[in-house]
């Protein structure tokens, strides 16, 4: 028996009701999902999924500054996943890096290039840590729900896409929570999890990263020079032993479930004044060179004498600009 999508929505929204009661923060995810499915009807089929391998390159090299070993990294594994029929696993990335080094704007760029919808597909499912998992007491309440929120998603379209912000802030032990799911299972209970895409956005290992930064520009090297195994062992040892990474310790690390642990490195005057350029294009602006330097000029830059990198990468530019334009 076929029911009608009116009172499925009706349904939806009474079992939200209920559910409030256990955990308001749920209801949020459960109603925007059910508010994108029904403004657009969208289907979990090529339609409206379609991965831009090309789309992703150009918005990578035009769109992200500064980032060289995100940039390669980010694009070889998620074109290489997606043209993958077959996976043997989830995609698990985790970005590391100071705040406004391009973390969340990457993780758009890759959704804008596989679902027709982008960010705004009924497929992308976003949690941040002091939203959705504020109360360390509820912890086994979130980790259930988290559990039944990822295999309900993954059963209605397998080729999900779950974006975890803040992980310096989440509690540890939540994430191991979803572990089963990131392993190398045909499938459980019925569900097959290996199309989906996981990504992990945390500020931790973000000093170590600064610091073999700082090093390359003291002995005179090109940041371009700074290759990804430079990095990628420290950080996801440094990411594994500090209590504040919302990794720590976890089985993910432990049983090498994250596939790629990705450094975003911080950012330099000329690469603030390009986002400037950027940003001003994107307000349907002319670039303009003198006003893209001012308000990289306005930033506070760190170390404090040498002025070389930017504290908050390019995360203010938006406001900075609408003040001199």
């Amino acid at each position: 028996m076929r029911v009608p999508c009116k009172t499925l929505l009706r349904y939806v929204m009474i079992a939200c009701v209920a559910f409030h009661a256990v955990e308001p923060f749920i209801v949020d995810i459960l109603v925007g999902g059910v508010a994108v499915w029904w403004g657009s009807r969208e289907s979990c089929n090529p339609k409206w999924m379609e991965f831009n391998s090309t789309g992703l390159e150009v918005d990578l090299q035009r769109k992200m500054f500064g980032q060289h070993i995100a940039s390669k990294v980010i694009l070889k594994a998620v074109t290489g996943f997606m043209n993958n029929k077959n996976p043997k696993k989830p995609l698990v990335l985790s970005l590391h890096g100071w705040t406004g080094t391009g973390k969340n704007f990457v993780s758009h760029l890759i959704a804008e290039n596989i679902y027709r919808e982008g960010m705004r597909s009924g497929f992308v499912h976003i949690f941040t840590s002091e939203l959705h998992f504020p109360h360390p007491s509820r912890l086994e309440i979130y980790k259930s729900q988290l559990q039944q929120w990822i295999k309900g998603n993954v059963t209605n379209c397998p080729r999900s896409l779950f974006i975890f912000d803040e992980m310096d802030k989440m509690q540890p032990g939540l994430i191991d929570s979803i572990k089963p799911y990131l392993d190398y299972y045909e499938k459980l209970d019925g569900v097959s999890y290996r199309q989906a895409i996981f990504i992990f956005l945390s500020n931790a290992g973000g000093e170590h990263i600064n610091e073999r930064a700082l090093e390359f520009w003291k002995a005179g090297a090109n940041r371009e020079e700074i290759e990804l195994k430079d990095l990628e062992m420290a950080l996801s040892l440094s990411v594994f032993n500090n209590k504040k990474s919302g990794l720590w310790h976890t089985s993910l690390i432990d049983k090498n479930l994250v596939d790629y642990f990705v450094p975003f490195l911080p950012l330099e005057y000329r690469h603030v004044v390009m986002c400037a350029k950027a940003e001003m294009v994107s307000k349907g602006l002319k670039p303009d060179p003198n006003i893209a330097d001012k308000v990289a000029s306005d930033l506070v830059y760190f170390p404090k004498t040498e002025r070389v990198f930017s504290v908050k990468g390019c995360k203010t530019i938006g406001h900075k600009l609408d003040y001199y334009t």
